[in-house]
């Protein structure tokens, strides 16, 4: 054992002998002292061999460590540093030391793989080497080496541990090639490599067509069955189709349980093959009805594998998930193709092994089956869409089943016991929806969720579109299944948890399928199962995973609701109570299922129905005390957000006084906002006690949900506290700017500042939303510009200014940007004023660096822009110095690294660039200053490579800017008058002053390149894709793009082209009823 001291110095004469021989012994006793967690030296060894690693000349003495050490772990890092050598240093690497290392590598794995008792021992060393041995190939085959497979295959057939051996070689090749290939090794070899393997596949084939025929060694077998499938996937189809192949795997080895799941995972592989030519369906046929024969052998498609799945072994588990792969990839490759007399029962057998397959308690396998089931209902459903819509040949002849095409109505009829199955595991295995938010926990509580699952979501989306294809193939029978499960929920003999939540979950996911009337027939039903299971059952836990359920389905039906008050008012009632109910999460949802219901049926409650005497709203706002009195505060903010949300309904029908209502409803704040007040004006140091404070934010945040739900009208409570408001704002501010001065910047750390900035930004929340949400007739934008701009000037503006960077709110640029998109001219002589308080002091806060107050440089950015857009002319009513500092802002967003920044610098100074051509007393003068920076700017960001995103808005500035001289638009001068030729004018100046700029900025392109591009530039006649062509392949010959990825220059492309998938998919979702879940369908009447 070497000491701490000896490590340090046993490193030095193994990465310096100094003309000694290495010595092994020594880099054992450090690898030793690196891998033992007791050393005391571990660190230090570590850092050792890190370093010796790293020494230029250490592969050199790799043989020497591989031949010598007696420690395995050395062994490994002699392989490590080979490795490196030839991944890194090949190529300079002189031919004699080449074929040297080739030489050493194939000759060692030839001595241990010949060596049963050598090959088994030292396993994992021979799998290293045979990855080592790979890394060369990547370098010198087929080129250097081109005699690799033929002596591979021809040393294969003289001993079977050694061909064993090399079987793992061509695995781990077609994998390197063709799965890993893609960051290594550049486009070219890889194909050159593609071709080279797929030339001598013949060989490879004939040697495992030899050693499947001919061997009786299982793991040999074995690995030629996993090499044969990394191959399966892209050798010509001859070997597949016109050899015995096929057979030999479907009847030689998969009745074999030792060679089952490898077969299986061949026969995978080649049942997945799609899109070839017509003339192997018979073949795929043939496959899949063998493949079905065989497996109706080891079981039955009527025999239950949940439980062999359950208590069987590994193989027994890993041999039904490889089951799933097949039959779902056969079934999505060839369809249609079995769909043959012939073939049909041997299709129906196949979906039910499926639909047994699918039942097995593995989330994993029910994916891939899902996935299959998914496939199958869509296509049902749209041939059945097809044949529904009539065309002009149609005729009752059509119904028959014409020899081998098999018409809509035959085909659904044909599948229907299959379906039926497969409604019954939808339902049983439904996943959770994203609304429901109890759940039952490992230790089998019933909890509320505190994480959302991304993986359960997007099952559910899946499920539910197979369930909403799979009834509208059969409505009736969907419905016959739930109601039979949901007798049995009633009746206690499948009553379960799961069993119910699965069920709701499911009713609740094909919301919108049915016809009016088949949903009331349904829902009624359900309901009152539902709300009768709720007063039969006992125990916090049953109830609230009932009350779940009720609140799930009423949420998912408004289309229903709205049609039955009575049904509506019971389920309305039934969360009032369930807002009582303290069990984790019940309370959530009851408030938020309120809140759904209420945007959907905001009518019913604010109009008289049927045996009322007064709207629901009114009786609701009376008793709206005892309703919220177990709530959280969050949970009352959301009940106000829904009662707001029945309040801004001003349909023609609405007979309420909505302004009475509001009033009435927001009576509980009020009060104790007063309360408040009138403690503040007797003693102001009451505003800042921390209890006093956290009030004051749940009164704010009430406030500004129900601003954001009842709309305009919320004027008029506005009114009542606005200046008390302001008059809060200011104390706190005051307060935070006085901690400040005494305890310096760190003081905006404290506990009591932090909770009084919260109630400053809930306060800016307020306003901002408020002026968001006003408009005619109770908050008119000229009275709003008129009673709210000139009190907030000061104590929000002057104290933003005033304060140091730490405390400045960002929610202050959000404010006056709303203000500005919201108001446009209203307050245009109000501009200068806001910008001389939000300008200056931001810009010095974000122009320090890229990073700091990432939210002030965006929302600073987003307010220039509105500025822009809807006050141009207050830009050029500031100081000629603050204008400048506009334009260097815009400059400055435009070279941001942050995207979202970069993006809105190139749009502001786009849209400014437009306003300015409008404005013909400002233009001039601006093209004289700015312009010509303006140009080359754009052109830095468009050449520096770290904003290839931003290609699309780059192109659209330069040929604005570019075609504006061309057209002799710039009527001033671009250049300096004094020094300039007679004559000079600024087309021909800006072309030379282009031209200058490339040469000297890219020496390698030559003055020809640089001249036809800098004339196309001033093509008129280019429109803006050849304008942008025209620039990609300038940036493409440059050498600062030329190796790199320059995917980014195409990417308006290419979003485009998802854009319009995603169109394509949105359409498809809107033509099928069901699809939309209701939260996601606009209700025309309201």
């Amino acid at each position: 054992m070497v000491s701490s001291m000896g490590i340090e110095a046993a490193a030095q004469k193994l990465i310096n002998p100094n003309g000694e021989e290495f010595d092994v012994s020594l880099l054992d006793d450090v690898v030793t002292a690196a891998y033992s967690p007791s050393d005391p030296n571990r660190a230090m060894a570590n850092k050792a061999l890190m370093a010796l690693q790293e020494a230029p000349d250490v592969w050199t003495k790799a043989d020497a460590i591989l031949e010598r050490s007696q420690n395995p772990q050395s062994r490994f890092f002699g392989l490590q540093v080979l490795d490196d050598a030839i991944r890194t240093r090949w190529k300079v690497l002189p031919a004699e030391q080449r074929e040297g290392i080739k030489n050493y590598v194939v000759g060692k794995v030839i001595q241990v793989s010949s060596d049963e008792g050598l090959a088994n021992t030292e396993k994992v060393f021979l799998s290293k080497l045979n990855l080592t041995l790979v890394q060369i190939l990547k370098q010198e085959w087929p080129h250097n080496w081109p005699s690799f497979i033929p002596d591979l295959v021809g040393s294969s057939k003289t001993s079977e541990v050694l061909c064993e051996n090399n079987m793992h070689i061509l695995k781990l090749l077609s994998e390197e090639i063709f799965d890993f290939s893609r960051d290594q090794m550049v486009t070219q070899k890889v194909k050159k490599m593609k071709e080279s393997l797929n030339s001598e596949f013949a060989a490879i084939y004939h040697l495992c067509e030899f050693i499947l025929e001919n061997s009786q060694r299982p793991s040999l077998l074995k690995v030629t069955l996993q090499t044969l499938q990394r191959f399966l996937t892209w050798i010509p189809l001859g070997f597949i189709f016109q050899t015995s192949l096929v057979d030999t795997l479907l009847n030689k080895f998969f009745p074999e349980p030792m060679f089952r799941t490898d077969t299986l995972d061949c026969l995978t592989e080649i049942g997945s093959l799609a899109d070839l030519e017509p003339e192997y369906d018979p073949v795929f046929r043939k496959l899949f009805s063998g493949f079905l024969a065989r497996l109706g052998n080891i079981f039955s498609p009527e025999t239950d594998l949940a439980q062999p799945f359950e208590n069987g072994t590994e193989d027994d588990c890993i041999f039904i998930q490889r089951l799933a792969l097949f039959l779902t990839g056969f079934l999505k490759a060839h369809l249609k193709s079995l769909e043959t007399p012939d073939t049909q029962q041997s299709l129906i057998a196949g979906l039910f092994y499926l639909v047994r397959v699918s039942e097995v308690d593995d989330v994993e396998i029910f994916r891939i089956c899902l996935e299959a089931w998914h496939m199958l209902a869509q296509d049902l459903y749209q041939t059945e869409n097809e044949f529904k819509r009539p065309g002009p040949m149609t005729s009752v002849l059509n119904l028959g089943n014409n020899g081998g095409s098999t018409s809509a109505a035959s085909r659904k009829y044909m599948y229907g016991p299959v379906l039926t199955r497969v409604r019954q595991v939808m339902i049983a295995k439904m996943a959770k929806p994203e609304e429901v938010l109890i759940v039952e926990d490992e230790n089998g509580d019933i909890v509320r969720e505190t994480t959302k699952d991304t993986d359960v979501i997007a099952q559910y989306k899946t499920m539910r579109e197979t369930l909403v294809y799979l009834t509208h193939l059969n409505c009736d029978d969907t419905e016959s299944i739930m109601l039979s499960k949901l007798t049995a929920q009633v009746n206690g003999t499948e009553w379960s948890w799961n069993n119910l939540n699965t069920l709701c979950w499911a009713i609740g996911s094909i919301s919108g399928v049915m016809t009016e009337d088949e949903e009331k027939r349904f829902l009624v039903t359900v309901i009152k199962d539902l709300l009768g299971l709720c007063e039969q059952k006992r125990g916090k836990d049953n109830k609230a995973v009932i009350a779940s359920n009720i609140m799930y389905v009423a949420g998912q039906y408004p289309r229903f609701l709205k049609a039955h008050w009575k049904f509506l008012k019971t389920v309305v009632n039934k969360l009032f109570e369930f807002m009582h109910e303290v069990h984790p999460g019940v309370q959530d949802m009851a408030c938020d299922t309120f809140l759904k219901i209420a945007t959907k049926c905001r009518r019913k409650f604010v109009t008289l129905q049927t045996d009322e005497r007064v709207p629901f709203i009114a009786e609701l706002v009376d008793t709206m005390p005892s309703i919220v009195s177990d709530l959280e505060p969050h949970q009352v903010q959301a009940f106000y957000e829904a009662v707001g949300c029945m309040l801004s309904d001003k349909g023609p029908a609405v007979t309420v006084d909505r302004a009475e209502l509001l009033e009435k409803l927001m009576e509980m704040p009020n009060k104790r906002w007063k309360v408040i007040m009138e403690q503040a004006n007797t003693n102001v140091e009451s505003l800042v006690a921390p209890v006093t404070i956290k009030e004051i934010i749940k009164i704010l945040k009430t406030n500004n949900k129900t601003c954001g739900a009842i709309g305009s009208i919320y004027a008029n409570q506005l009114q009542t506290f606005f200046m008390d408001v302001l008059n809060v704002y200011k104390v706190y501010s005051e307060r935070i700017s006085a901690t400040v001065a005494q305890q310096g910047p760190g003081a905006t750390q404290l506990s009591l500042v932090r909770t009084m900035r919260s109630a400053k930004k809930e306060i800016l929340r307020l306003l901002a939303m408020f002026i968001e949400k006003s408009g005619p007739p109770e908050a008119d934008p000229q009275a709003v510009a008129q009673g709210f701009i000139p009190p907030v000037l000061d104590p929000i503006l002057g104290d933003y200014q005033r304060n140091i960077a730490n405390s400045r709110d960002p929610e202050v640029l959000t404010l006056f940007t709303t203000v500005v998109e919201k108001l446009k001219g209203h307050i245009l002589s109000d501009v200068p004023r806001i910008m001389e308080g939000l300008f200056e002091c931001t810009l010095q806060m974000i122009t320090v660096n890229f990073e700091d107050y990432p939210e002030h440089r965006i929302r600073f950015f987003e307010f220039i822009r509105a500025v822009n857009l809807h006050c141009f002319q207050a830009l050029f009513n500031i100081p000629p110095e603050h204008q400048k500092l506009v334009v260097d802002s815009v400059v400055w967003a435009m070279k941001h690294t942050e995207r979202n920044i970069s993006d809105t610098g190139l749009n502001i100074l786009n849209e400014l660039l437009q306003n300015v051509g409008k404005t013909p007393n400002i233009a001039q003068g601006f093209y004289q200053q700015y312009l010509l920076a303006l140009i080359q700017d754009v052109f830095a960001v468009m050449t520096d490579r770290l904003h290839k995103s931003g290609f699309k808005m780059h192109a659209t500035l330069l040929q604005y800017m570019f075609h504006l001289v061309q057209m002799n638009q710039v009527t001033v001068p671009l250049f300096d008058t004094q020094t300039a030729p007679v004559g000079q004018s600024n087309p021909v100046f800006l072309r030379d002053h282009i031209s200058n700029l490339l040469i000297q900025s890219f020496p390698n392109l030559t003055r020809s390149q640089v001249s036809k591009f800098v004339q196309g530039m001033f093509d008129l006649k280019m429109d803006l894709p050849s304008f942008k062509t025209h620039l990609r392949d300038f940036l493409i010959e440059l050498k600062e793009f030329s190796v790199e990825d320059n995917s980014g220059l195409f990417g308006e492309e290419d979003e485009m082209q998802k854009r319009q998938q995603a169109e394509a998919q949105e359409a498809h979702r809107f033509a099928v009823p069901g699809l939309l879940k209701p939260s996601e369908i606009v209700d025309e009447d309201l």
